[in-house]
């Protein structure tokens, strides 16, 4: 794992708060990849794809933030470093696309695509890993390396996803 630093890039995940077992080990495969890369994962910090990101980031040591709908921090899942209770309910999805410096998108749902369209607005860089939303702007791949090294590369580019305009 690489070196955390003050300015590590900041990777949003994105995904369902229930996932089917295969998705789950995507997406802890996801947050132990951002880990190794020496990246922050940030995600909503409860269930499904987001208690798995953060499971694997914390297998190899990497750092985990929770923004979470409720007032409550120890709602967050139990591999949540950092867990910030907004109180805003899903409307704590501007947090997450605002926080993050890119997202990777797994599967997911209503929640998902949220957080999805809030970050392509605001020009970041979304990664779709199994994201069954066909939307302009997001880059798809298949396996989680490569959604964290396309993550990576949109970051240190800083390359802005083709505007939708429809």
């Amino acid at each position: 794992m690489e070196r955390i630093e003050m300015r590590s890039p900041y990777i949003g995940i994105v995904g369902s708060g229930s996932c089917t077992p295969e998705v789950e080990e995507l997406a802890a495969e996801v947050g132990r990849e951002v880990a190794r890369k020496g990246a922050v994962l940030v995600c909503g910090g409860l269930g499904g794809v987001m208690s798995a990101v953060s499971r694997g980031a914390k297998e190899i040591g990497g750092v985990t933030v929770g923004i979470l709908p409720g007032t409550d921090p120890s709602e967050a899942n139990e591999f949540i470093d950092f867990p910030i209770a907004t109180g805003m309910g899903q409307a704590r999805n501007a947090i997450i696309a605002h926080t993050a410096d890119v997202l990777i998108a797994i599967e997911g749902g209503y929640g998902a695509l949220s957080e999805i369209a809030l970050a392509l607005k605001v020009g970041k860089g979304v990664v779709a890993l199994k994201c069954p939303f066909p939307i302009p702007g997001i880059l798809a791949v298949n396996t989680p390396i490569d959604a964290v090294n396309e993550a990576l590369t949109l970051t240190e580019l800083g390359r802005k996803p083709p505007r939708f305009t429809g």
